[in-house]
């Protein structure tokens, strides 16, 4: 798998001249738009789903599930927690654009695992404020995924509650493995 850290000495030797990864990524769209073709899409997704996921650079959802544009939703965050704007997306995203599956994914060694609550006190001694969020650190990955699951099934917001189902992606092995909401 080739990879941005693995870029050719040519490239850093640019970066380093003054440009920033900032400029890299509007280079690299200029590139993109100039062979671009409107597909003609909506914003509704093609399958139907939503698929809620930790950030984790590792994770390259639409390879790991056969995905292409326009077959879902993809909401982000720390650790793949449902919050409430998690919850906010997904209530859009089924409610005004027609999704009725929620695929949840955490994954191994999530770096959410290795925090605490105590990282919103050391950010309100740092800066003088307590951040309005909570961290959504945990410690048993398999057990963060019911929880996200049952939220996702409580919600008053959400009207497609019957297709939820949650993951643990290997980060090792590209395998998911489904957790039982039990």
């Amino acid at each position: 798998m080739t990879t941005s850290a693995s870029l050719p000495s040519g490239t850093e030797a640019a970066m380093s001249a003054g440009s920033t990864v900032t400029d890299r990524l509007v280079g690299a769209n200029a590139r993109y738009a100039a062979a671009f073709s409107d597909p003609g899409m909506d914003a509704r997704p093609v399958l139907k789903v939503a698929v809620v996921a930790c950030m984790d650079a590792r994770l390259d959802l639409h390879a790991a599930l056969g995905l292409e544009l326009g077959d879902c939703h993809t909401i982000r965050n720390a650790g793949g927690v449902v919050t409430d704007d998690v919850i906010r997306s997904l209530t859009i995203s089924q409610r005004a654009l027609g999704t009725r599956s929620v695929v949840l994914i955490h994954h191994t060694g999530c770096g959410l695992e290795s925090l605490t609550e105590e990282f919103r006190h050391e950010l309100e001694m740092e800066v003088g404020q307590r951040p309005a969020w909570a961290v959504e650190a945990f410690r048993d990955v398999e057990q963060d995924v019911r929880q996200s699951m049952q939220r996702v099934r409580t919600s008053p917001f959400l009207v497609e509650t019957g297709d939820v189902r949650g993951f643990v992606f290997d980060v090792r092995t590209g395998l998911l493995r489904e957790i039982d909401p039990a």
